[in-house]
């Protein structure tokens, strides 16, 4: 056995036998960390037959169906699929603070009643947990606490606790002594991650792993540690709103579009179970510029305001600044009012901002910017009980979006009594009691019938 040495970049998981100051990769400046590692001499890894390792036909594979096991929180259980999967392996990230080790403390105190839980807190000591624990109301039987950072001291305690669920917080602060790299490195990150896998499958624990994010935003270390899980979770929120966002980004086992919103109080986090009504509370009435698009998110639709300021600029090249939305999106918008309704807003200050926190990805939300941006230039309010919602072609069109029919029942349950739409999106839809809909072809329909 002898020792080999080399660089690996702790971003992209490059490896070069010297050290560089720039990642030729990922072009990253100052990412290359030494490791070093144990190479046993040998004829190479022995083959390993295992059961059922023969061809089959796809029509002979016997499937069964996965009892979920319901984790108490019903936020959480909606973005895992409906419950969590035994044996399956569970990463979340996201920003300092935003709260993971809360809600994976809270999901344990409630998983502790169907189980045994390990929760294994390597980045605090045990008090520390214990006081969270007991703001948070934390106090099942069936919760253990371990701080330990050693993966195989947390091993042998799992052979002898035998767990029916794990909690790893988090991946960065483990370490194998197998590997004498720092822990958090790219190699302890991998190592470390696939030992958990495969005492989640072979034991079938369901196991929770928390990771560090990146100045990016993305789970630091290899991206091979997304593609060994099963779920890849991140919990989103703006530090100065009180609201969190958990969304499914990767799902072996269920939809990727479903999110759950969660409110942080001083007793931990709290469900939402309508965020329609809470994004919507602090709406300003008789106020240009602000519009109420209905936005899908997974099965789930989710009211919320949109917000558009567009000022006289006192530059050569106006401002385009947006918060919650595509900023590339917003410029073709305005140059689609420019053009095709005839609105001069090229040589203006343009601010879009969505209420709340919330970020909107999907294209339906377009009509309302358009909208938004329109009442602000003209100075003419949106009548406040009219919704609308629309993707918008570079001709002007209006063109059809998914689910209709949940964003119109969610605005005629929050007592919306208009809605324009896309005209295609007319057929075999059933208007709710209480609400007109108002089909349009184009982005110059849908202004006339906002400002008739």
């Amino acid at each position: 056995m002898k020792q080999k040495t080399f660089y690996t970049c702790q971003q992209c998981g490059y490896q070069s036998p010297k050290w560089m100051g720039k990642c030729p990769d990922c072009n990253q400046w100052n990412s290359l960390a030494e490791e070093t590692v144990a190479v046993v001499k040998g004829k190479g890894r022995a083959a390993v037959s295992t059961a059922g390792s023969i061809p089959l036909r796809l029509a002979e594979v016997q499937i069964t169906e996965e009892d979920r096991i319901r984790c108490g929180i019903g936020e959480l259980d909606r973005v895992l699929g409906g419950g969590v999967v035994p044996g399956s392996l569970t990463l979340i990230g996201g920003d300092p603070g935003i709260g993971k080790s809360t809600l994976l403390l809270q999901a344990s105190d409630r998983l502790a009643g169907a189980g045994k839980v390990l929760y294994v807190t390597a980045e605090e000591s045990a008090r520390q947990v214990k006081l969270r624990g007991g703001r948070l109301g934390a106090d099942a039987a069936e919760l253990f606490l371990l701080a330990e950072t050693s993966l195989e001291a947390i091993l042998e305690r799992v052979r002898e606790l035998k767990p029916d669920f794990l909690v790893i917080d988090s991946i960065q602060t483990i370490y194998t002594a197998a590997l004498e790299s720092a822990p958090g490195s790219v190699s302890q990150v991998r190592e470390c991650a696939g030992k958990l896998m495969h005492v989640a499958k072979g034991e079938g624990i369901p196991t929770f792993i928390v990771g560090h994010v990146t100045k990016d935003g993305a789970i630091a270390g290899p991206r091979m540690l997304e593609h060994m899980v099963d779920t890849v979770l991140y919990f989103e929120g703006d530090p100065g709103h009180p609201y969190r966002i958990l969304r499914a980004v990767k799902n072996r086992f269920g939809s990727t579009n479903e999110i759950g919103v969660f409110e942080m109080r001083e007793q931990g986090l709290a469900e939402v179970a309508n965020p329609s009504e809470l994004f919507l509370a602090e709406r300003p009435q008789g106020v240009a510029g602000s519009s109420v698009v209905p936005s899908l998110e997974g099965s789930r639709p989710i009211l919320v305001e949109l917000q558009a300021l567009v000022s006289g600029s006192s530059f050569g090249t106006p401002r385009r600044t947006t918060m919650g939305i595509d900023h590339n999106r917003v410029s073709l918008l305005v140059a689609v009012l420019e053009k095709k309704v005839g609105l001069s807003l090229l040589s203006q200050d343009i601010f879009v901002n969505v209420a709340g926190g919330v970020r909107l990805d999907e294209p339906a939300v377009d009509l309302g910017v358009m909208a938004a941006l329109a009442s602000s230039h003209l100075n003419k309010p949106i009548p406040p009980r009219t919704i609308l919602f629309g993707e918008v072609g570079l001709a002007g069109e209006v063109r059809a979006v998914s689910r209709p029919e949940l964003r119109v029942k969610e605005a005629a349950r929050l007592g919306f009594d208009r809605c324009l739409l896309p005209a295609g999106n007319l057929k075999n839809l059933e208007a709710p009691k209480g609400i007109e809909l108002i089909g349009v072809r184009s982005a110059e329909e849908a202004l006339e019938g906002i400002f008739e």
